[in-house]
Formats: C-alpha cells, sequence, structure tokens
C-alpha cells in the first residue's frame, strides 16, 4: 500500500533539515546546467508536459499521493528541456517544490530563475514567502541570516511593484522585526500614500507606535479614520491604546463601540472588563467577566480577575474558591497564585500567605542568578509583597533579609529594594538602622536621584535636617527649572513641610509646579499642597487641593484616603467620607492605614462594631503606629471597656516617644496623654466603688 503524502509533515521536515543550506544553494547550480547549450524551444511539447505537470500536481495535493507528485515534478522538468528559457516553467516549478515542502529544491529552482532574469516577479515573491515562512523554525543566529534574506526578496519586489500596499505593509513589518523603526514607518506612510482608507496599513502604523511605548501616536493614528468609518477591530485597538495610556473611560467607551458592531467578540468583552476595573466599576465589570467565563468555561485568565474583584469587594470565600476553580485549568499560573496570596494577607492568614509567596520565589528562581527583564519584574513584585507581610508581623529581620533579594536584582528594583530596607526599619521605629540602609544605597547608587533624595530625607527625618536639605538642594541644577529638578522640589517640599517651614515649602512646591507638564505630575503637587494646608489646620483650603488632584486621578486610593479621613476626625459630611474610604480600601485592602481611616469613619457615625473591627485589623498590620492606638483607645473607653483603653492609651504614648519628631506632634501627644489621665482617674474610681 502507498503511504499517504503530507504535505504538512514532509514540509516541515524539510524545512528543518534542509533549510539550513538554503543560501548556499545560491551557487549550488551544476557546471553542467550553466553551460547548457541554447536550443531551440519546442512550445508544443512544452505545453503538452506543462499541462499534465498541473494534472498531476493537482492529483498529488488532491489525493496526497506521492507517486503523483514525482510524475508532476517529471513532467515539469520534461516541458523545461522543451522550452528551458520559459521564466513560467521555471516559476511553476519551484512553487511545485514548495507546495509539496521540498523546500530546498523550491529554493535552488527560484534562485536560477532570479540569477537568469532579476526582474521575475514570481520567483522573488516565491523566494521571500519561503524565507518568511522559515523565520520561526531558525534559531536565532539562522532567524537573523533568514530575516535578511527575506527583507532582501521583499526591497527588490518594493522596486519591481512600487504601488502594492501588500509588499510595503510586509517589507514594513520585516523592517520591524529587524528593529528598524525608521525604515519601517517610512514603508507603512508609502502604503498609505497609496491607499489612505486602508485599515491594514493604519494597524500596522498602530503596532509600531506601540512597539515603540509612543500610545499617543497610536491613539492619533487610529483616530485618523473618521469615527463612522471605524471598524470593531480599529476600535478594539483605540480601547486596548487607552489603556497604556490609564485612560479607562476613553477605553471603555472605544470597547463599547467594538461590541456594538462585533457583539460576541470575546476578547473585547475581556478588554471591557479590564477597563471597567481600572475606572473602578466592579460589578460592571464582574458581570462582564462572568459572562465571558460561561462561553468559555476554560478561561482561567479571567477567573483569575473575578477572583480579584471577589477579593476588592470582601468576599473573601468567593474569591478563594474561584482561584481553587482556576487552578486545575491554570497550573502554576503565577498570578493565581499570587492573588491567592493577596487574599490570605487580606484574611490575616499570614503564614498561608506566606507560604504561598515564598513559593512564588522559589519556583521563579534560577540558580545562576540570571534573569530576564519579565522574570526580574515578577520576583520583585513576589518578593515586595513578602517584606510587606514580614513587616506587618513586625519580622523586621525576615523583611530586609527579603528586601537584600530586590537589591541584588539591579536597576529600579535594587532601588525598591533599599527603599524597602529603610521603610521596614522604620516601621520598627529603628532609625539608626535605617539611617545606615539610606546611606549604603546613597552609596552603592551615587547616581540615581531618588535614592540620594530617600537619603536626604532620612537624614532630616532624624536630626540632620540642614545636612539633608544641603543634599537635596544640591540635585537640583543651576537654573532650578530643568525637568529633573522636579522630583528634588517636591521632595524639598515634603521635608520642609515635616519641619514645619510652611515659607520654604510652599517655594519648593511652585518650583515644582513649574516642572510639571502632565496632569499626573501636577496630581503630587496638589496632594502636597494639601498635607501642608491640613498641617496648618487649614481644611477648606486642603479640602480644595484634594479635590483637584482627585479631578486627575479619582481612583487613587492615597488622596481619598486622606480626603476622607480628614472629613471624619472634623465629624464633617461622614457620609461622604466613608464612602472615600471604602473606596480606599477596596483599592488596597491589605493597607493599614486605610482600615484604620475606615473604623474612625464608622466610630464617628456611632457605629462602633464595625469601627473596632477594622482599627484592630489596621493595629495587627502596624503595631507602632501611636494614632492607631488612641483610635482603639477611643473606641474601648465609647463601649465601657476602660481597662482596655488604658491599656490603649499607654501604647500610644509609647509608641509616641518612640516615634520621629514629625511624627510626635507635641499637641497630639498632650492629647493621648490627658485622655489616659481621665481615664486612669475613671477607673480608679470604678476600682474603689465596686
Amino acid at each position: 500500500m502507498t503511504k499517504p503524502f503530507s504535505r504538512a509533515s514532509t514540509a516541515r521536515f524539510l524545512a528543518a533539515a534542509a533549510i539550513f543550506s538554503i543560501v548556499p544553494f545560491a551557487s549550488a547550480q551544476s557546471a553542467a546546467s550553466q553551460a547548457a547549450p541554447a536550443q531551440k524551444p519546442d512550445r508544443a511539447s512544452a505545453y503538452y508536459h506543462y499541462g499534465l505537470a498541473h494534472m498531476y500536481e493537482d492529483m498529488a495535493v488532491s489525493a496526497g499521493r506521492p507517486d503523483y507528485a514525482t510524475q508532476a515534478v517529471e513532467e515539469y522538468k520534461l516541458a523545461m528541456d522543451a522550452d528551458p528559457e520559459s521564466s513560467t516553467l521555471q516559476d511553476g516549478l519551484a512553487e511545485l517544490y514548495f507546495k509539496l515542502g521540498r523546500i530546498r529544491e523550491a529554493v535552488t529552482s527560484a534562485q536560477a530563475q532570479v540569477k537568469k532574469d532579476p526582474q521575475d516577479v514570481a520567483a522573488h515573491e516565491l523566494l521571500g514567502k519561503i524565507y518568511l515562512r522559515s523565520l520561526g523554525d531558525m534559531q536565532s543566529q539562522q532567524s537573523g541570516q533568514m530575516l535578511k534574506l527575506a527583507i532582501d526578496e521583499y526591497e527588490k519586489l518594493a522596486v519591481l511593484k512600487p504601488k502594492e500596499v501588500e509588499t510595503k505593509l510586509l517589507l514594513g513589518q520585516l523592517y520591524g522585526l529587524n528593529h528598524d523603526s525608521a525604515k519601517a514607518e517610512a514603508e507603512f506612510k508609502a502604503a498609505q500614500a497609496i491607499d489612505s482608507d486602508s485599515e491594514e496599513v493604519v494597524l500596522n502604523l498602530y503596532r509600531l507606535y506601540t512597539e515603540q511605548g509612543d500610545y499617543s501616536r497610536a491613539v492619533d493614528v487610529l483616530k485618523s479614520i473618521p469615527q463612522d468609518d471605524r471598524t470593531a477591530r480599529i476600535d478594539f485597538a483605540l480601547g486596548a491604546t487607552y489603556d497604556q495610556l490609564k485612560k479607562p473611560k476613553e477605553a471603555i467607551a472605544a470597547y463599547r463601540k467594538a461590541l456594538d458592531d462585533d457583539p460576541d467578540n470575546v476578547d473585547t468583552e475581556r478588554g471591557l472588563a479590564t477597563a471597567l476595573l481600572r475606572d473602578g466599576q466592579l460589578d460592571e465589570a464582574l458581570k462582564i467577566l462572568n459572562s465571558v467565563v460561561t462561553s468559555e468555561p476554560q478561561d482561567a485568565q479571567s477567573m483569575i480577575k473575578i477572583a480579584d474583584i471577589q477579593r476588592q469587594q470582601g468576599h473573601y470565600d468567593d474569591a478563594l474558591a474561584t482561584l481553587e476553580k482556576a487552578k486545575p485549568l491554570a497550573q502554576d499560573n503565577l498570578e493565581l497564585n499570587y492573588n491567592e496570596a493577596l487574599v490570605y494577607d487580606t484574611l490575616g492568614r499570614y503564614d498561608d500567605a506566606i507560604r504561598t509567596l515564598k513559593a512564588l520565589v522559589d519556583s521563579t528562581s534560577h540558580t545562576d542568578g540570571v534573569y530576564t527583564d519579565q522574570e526580574k519584574q515578577n520576583r520583585a513584585i513576589f518578593l515586595d509583597r513578602l517584606g510587606i507581610i514580614y513587616r506587618e508581623q513586625n519580622k523586621t529581620a525576615e523583611a530586609v533579609a527579603v528586601y537584600k533579594q530586590m537589591v541584588a536584582l539591579g536597576g529600579d528594583i535594587a532601588k525598591n529594594g533599599y527603599q524597602g530596607e529603610v521603610d521596614a526599619y522604620r516601621d520598627a521605629h529603628q532609625w539608626k538602622e535605617a539611617t545606615a540602609s539610606a546611606a549604603e544605597a546613597a552609596k552603592a547608587l551615587p547616581k540615581d536621584q531618588s535614592v540620594q533624595l530617600m537619603y536626604a530625607g532620612q537624614l532630616a527625618d532624624t536630626g540632620k535636617a540642614e545636612e539633608g536639605i544641603a543634599l537635596a538642594k544640591s540635585l537640583t541644577s543651576a537654573a532650578g527649572d530643568h525637568k529633573d529638578d522636579r522630583e528634588a522640589h517636591l521632595a524639598l517640599a515634603n521635608m520642609y513641610i515635616r519641619l514645619k517651614r510652611w515659607p520654604d515649602a510652599n517655594k519648593e512646591l511652585a518650583a515644582g509646579e513649574a516642572v510639571s507638564n502632565t496632569p499626573a505630575e501636577k496630581l503630587y503637587v496638589y496632594f502636597l499642597r494639601g498635607i501642608m494646608a491640613d498641617r496648618q489646620k487649614q481644611y477648606d483650603a486642603a479640602e480644595a487641593q484634594f479635590r483637584k488632584a482627585l479631578a486627575i486621578d479619582s481612583q487613587n486610593a492615597t488622596i481619598l484616603n486622606y480626603l476622607g479621613y480628614m472629613l471624619a476626625d472634623r465629624g464633617v459630611r461622614l457620609s461622604e467620607a466613608l464612602t472615600m474610604i471604602r473606596k480606599a480600601v477596596e483599592l488596597d485592602p491589605q493597607n493599614y492605614a486605610y482600615l484604620d481611616s475606615l473604623g474612625w469613619a464608622y466610630y464617628k457615625t456611632g457605629q462602633y462594631a464595625l469601627a473596632e473591627e477594622n482599627i484592630r485589623k489596621a493595629n495587627e498590620r502596624n503595631s507602632g503606629d501611636p494614632t492607631i492606638h488612641d483610635h482603639l483607645a477611643e473606641i474601648y473607653e465609647k463601649t465601657g471597656k476602660l481597662k482596655l483603653a488604658v491599656e490603649q492609651w499607654e501604647r500610644s504614648l509609647n509608641e509616641y516617644g518612640r516615634s520621629l519628631p514629625a511624627d510626635a506632634d507635641p499637641e497630639d501627644v498632650a492629647k493621648v496623654q490627658h485622655k489616659l489621665d481621665n481615664a486612669r482617674v475613671k477607673l480608679s474610681k470604678l476600682n474603689t466603688h465596686p
């Protein structure tokens, strides 16, 4: 029985086994062939054998018969013997070799033809097609050689067919693969000049700009198509680009328009759900993701996002159940396991969270210490969260050890690792060690401005204010208006705010704002101005600044928490304050400061059980904050637990005694002392009059 002929398997085998010798085949023509004498063509005979070749070719392809394939090749050769100068026959034989998966012979035949006739478009097209298809099968070095061959062929085709859009698009894509963005853009724009309405041209330009990280230009090229003429593909691309630009509302609008044109596109639904998540529309995002999972029950990634929403909504058991359901579909999925650790952390199951995170760190560890950029980023995320949990458990040594692993990864991750070390020591009120770590970072990264500013801030906080200020000032340019000065000016402003040097702080904020051009840059200026006004008890001015910042980023948890707490602490607009703080906790449910704010807002509204629950959680995550102990004491006193209140006020005073001067306002300390004294008197009376 004749073994069936499989084009796919043969092509795969020959591509792997024979394509490596494609280049030498350019000179592999036999001497006899090159020296063959000219002869008068017998076109009748050539046409006869050409017809038979076509017949056998069709039979070989449709029936999978290798004997027919061999016969087709033989008929082509007989036709070429009759008419050796025919480019049609030469191109046809080369194309047949390609169809049959006989890649080496296809290349040899096509190269022979272009040598004979450099203007033969069909031969160049076949060579270009072969080189293109072979790119993915090559090792890196061989792939580079193949890419150059493909570029060479399509450059020739671009000259031979100067008005063909598809050729220019392919050539532009090849230039892109070769990291030659300028040439790629030139080809795409040349194609656009030929056909200004081509969607493919616009999408290729869009991809080029996104690969360069130039999302603004990507949006511009997509929006160059009138809105009524945009297809679902264009609107989907717009949504994805707005997502990268962190413009969720614009992304949502684009994705919704794409779904209007293509309502069953699951990828667009996923994109819309992601944009809704970024915009804080959790319920709507959850509804869409549930619909996606109903359509595609194997979609583990959507399940992971569902679990993340459930976690943010406080449905922790549901989140764990969803992740368990996703596990068989996404074994060893890093994001799944990380989300599981976050749920454990939120629930206060620190041992489970640590176990999960350590497993992630171990599974992504390389014995040689060499990592790709993406691997470094993943490890940094896992290590940073592990360090935070150790800090929550007051395991400072373990936290510092984790952050040192981040330092070893180098680059910006090393900078974050040093910052983590300093923060871990600060949490533990180990000021000497914090300063030593900051000094070590400054020495290790002398040209890193943010690291030097971290050290400057640490000096200013620990009694060396002028030394810290001098270091920060040395990091600004003489003119004071350079873009790089922004970080230094704002760091100086923060130092002056903590030192209560208001005019100096205001001056630095003005200088920082002058070189803040984007809304995101201005946001931090407004935030610092709000803090400065709040510290001076100028509450209306502070609120105005915070609202300016929220107008830029309505989902900024830090600002939502600060403004919400400021309102709650004064007993002003408590319903609005609760809404803001709840949102902050949704965005970052492990943040002890947000949990404390939420508890305090509940206390102000008389919801003492909820107040105690949240402030106790905050205290579990940071037992060194005097304000949290003060708040907990207030709740205990209000609920008749006077002895516990006394204990908490004593803890508050103790922590104030260990705090930095900037964090221990004498007025706040005096208030706590007064409350403690009164509580002791009340407790004494209760003890003497049972």
